[in-house]
């Protein structure tokens, strides 16, 4: 094998295509309801955010695992497009993962997920080289054994990991003592803390831990991460918001972003939370990804929520 070349981000993590169905409110248990269309498209936490990334200049590299189906035909045109290194794990006879997605009438989505056992990407499937031939690594938890042998082999070689978590998985205390940008989903603090005032869990986590950063994403809340030091509490941007497929996943592609740009971390939680608004205003986990410029553009000029109170 010839040995991969230089990247500024790899992302090990889970892809997905995604079906959308657009309806005025959450159907109601036992009811029936009628939709006007629905739209195929592709998503996945790890690999949405190589795909912005990609989108705004970095040059990156995507591992994952797929089916040999039409989607994963799909997914593969997709990354050749966007120019990303796709380093993909074929798996025959398999349904690449996929996921039903409701977005109700005000943007809000939920999410049914599909996926096979063999297409838990593992530890065996990795080569080091993908990993470490790279400025920055991103993962996220589903596939926590490979997860966490990548950023060892990340924080071995002096790597930064920055890891997107929602789930309590089996094992990813483990990944979590590799990462040093942790920003994960509002309740998970809790999960692994047991201290439910966000700010005092936030803290337990970057102690245990030994993490750069901890911080939770907080929808329109915006974000509040900790240093260290001190707090910060970012609030998100107001727009007209479409659907927030997705807006996770860009939001840690914008913190990424600005981390590799070598940006204040003011700014780096700025721009991300304005990219991820951004792709709130378009269908789709991928769909309103913008450029830099535009992300910019409306840091500058959108308006903002109000700040929370975080206090029980």
């Amino acid at each position: 094998m010839t040995e991969p070349s230089l990247v500024d981000l790899v992302g090990v993590g889970l892809n997905a295509t995604d079906t959308l169905i657009a309806l005025p409110a959450y159907p109601e248990r036992g009811s029936k309801v009628k939709y006007s269309h629905s739209s195929i498209l592709l998503g996945g936490q790890t690999a949405s955010a190589v795909v912005a990334c990609q989108s705004w200049g970095l040059n990156t590299r995507y591992v994952g695992k797929l089916g040999d189906d039409d989607a994963a035909l799909r997914h593969q045109r997709a990354f050749a497009e966007a120019g990303v290194d796709a380093r993909i794990v074929s798996v025959p006879n398999a349904s690449s993962p996929q996921s039903l997605i409701i977005v109700d009438g005000g943007g809000e989505r939920t999410v049914m997920n599909l996926r096979e056992e063999r297409l838990l990407l593992q530890p065996a499937d990795l080569h080091r080289e993908w990993i470490v031939r790279a400025r920055a690594l991103h993962v996220d938890g589903l596939e926590t054994a490979a997860a966490t042998t990548a950023a060892s082999w990340a924080r071995e070689a002096g790597i930064p990991v920055i890891a997107d978590l929602d789930e309590m998985y089996p094992g990813v205390e483990d990944l979590m003592a590799n990462v040093d940008h942790l920003i994960v989903s509002r309740g998970f603090p809790e999960m692994v803390t047991g201290e439910r005032n966000l700010e005092a869990a936030l803290r337990r986590l970057h102690r245990r831990f030994g993490c750069v950063l901890t911080a939770a994403t907080l929808g329109e809340d915006g974000v509040l991460a900790w240093d260290g030091e001190r707090f910060y509490l970012r609030p998100a941007f107001k727009v007209p918001v479409t659907d927030t497929t997705g807006a996770g996943d860009v939001f840690h592609a914008g913190f990424i972003y600005g981390l590799l740009q070598g940006w204040a971390l003011e700014r780096q939680l700025d721009f991300a939370c304005a990219a991820a608004a951004l792709n709130c205003t378009a269908t789709g986990a991928r769909g309103g990804i913008g450029t830099v410029e535009a992300i910019e553009a409306l840091m500058a000029t959108a308006p903002r929520y109000a700040a929370a109170t975080l206090a029980d």
